[in-house]
């Protein structure tokens, strides 16, 4: 790939000390530069130039971020402007955005100097919230939420789409997501799973007690708007489950997807899809032995498959 500059965005709290080191030795045989942001100093170590958001945006040619599905999504916003692609390297728990884990990354750094891989679009959803003359805008990866608060009674909210009012929510949350973030809180709250090669939208209800009470998918061009009514006295704003901005009646959540705005590095897509729909079938369908190992890395598979053979012979 000749001489480019790796950016790292490490999980703010686990060690990845030891994925960093692997980063180092193989930037020094690939004539390649580590960079990460001076915030990031202490969790990086020594051997990586710091550089303030602005000038690692501006500089980086690739993105490797440790940690799980949410350090993810933030290395992909923080370039969202200029979408470079983004290396995930799981330290977290389920991970679904993430491909690689920590023991593989020699072997995907190698995969990735030699181009033995493929970039993997992802939409985002530009969020533009405004309450009381103020406005202020955030991206989102994977869903936006508008939650109620313990104690502080239901949302509800107006769905206006393109200036035409559709109808209204009285629930508990309303869940606004990407196709990638279909498998996150829209499908814990019952929405469909949408295909990541679908561009679309879809707005699903969270214990909904009057009003739209089922999912609806909205197409990529729609603008979409939830006009936050009487009732709503403190809501919270979630970008990609993050608390963002207070909701309360007379705010506005506008909404409209962005395509491609993200890139993500696949070394396996198609194995990456099946641990996916793997991961997500463990939360209500009976898998096999053989699709269970599937989740697990090469080297934990091959291992059990000798003590199985060991016990046949025996």
């Amino acid at each position: 790939m000749g001489t480019f500059t790796v950016g790292l965005v490490p999980h703010p709290t686990k060690s990845v000390v030891d994925s960093v080191a692997i980063l180092r030795d193989w930037t020094t045989r690939s004539d390649a530069h580590l960079l990460a942001m001076t915030a990031d100093a202490t969790r990086v170590g020594d051997g990586v130039e710091l550089v303030d958001e602005a000038a690692f945006r501006e500089r980086v040619s690739v993105v490797v971020a440790l940690g799980g599905d949410g350090t993810m999504l933030g290395a992909m916003r923080l370039v969202a402007e200029r979408p470079v692609p983004v290396l995930g390297v799981n330290y977290g728990n389920v991970g679904f955005l993430v491909e690689v884990e920590p023991r593989d990354l020699p072997e995907a750094l190698d995969r990735i100097g030699e181009k033995q891989f493929s970039l993997e679009a992802h939409h985002a959803l530009e969020v533009t919230h405004t309450s009381s003359g103020f406005e202020n805008t955030y991206l989102a990866f994977n869903d936006v939420s508008v939650a109620r608060r313990p104690g502080e009674g239901v949302v509800s909210a107006d769905l206006v789409l393109d200036d035409t009012p559709y109808g209204f929510y009285k629930a508990d949350a309303i869940v606004a997501s990407t196709p990638a973030g279909s498998t996150a809180y829209n499908y814990a709250a019952g929405g469909p799973i949408l295909s990541p090669a679908v561009a679309a939208v879809v707005v699903t209800p969270v214990a909904p007690m009057s009003g739209i009470d089922r999912s609806v998918v909205l197409g990529p061009r729609e603008l979409l708007r939830f006009e936050i009514g009487d009732g709503t006295h403190s809501a919270a704003l979630e970008i990609d489950g993050r608390v963002m901005a207070d909701v309360s009646a007379g705010c506005v959540v506008a909404l409209r997807l962005r395509r491609d705005a993200g890139q993500v590095i696949r070394l396996d897509a198609d194995r990456h899809g099946r641990k996916g729909r793997l991961k997500l079938s463990l939360l209500d369908l009976p898998l096999r032995e053989d699709q269970l190992l599937e989740l697990v890395p090469s080297d934990v598979r091959a291992r059990f498959r000798e003590r199985v053979e060991r016990g046949e012979r025996a």
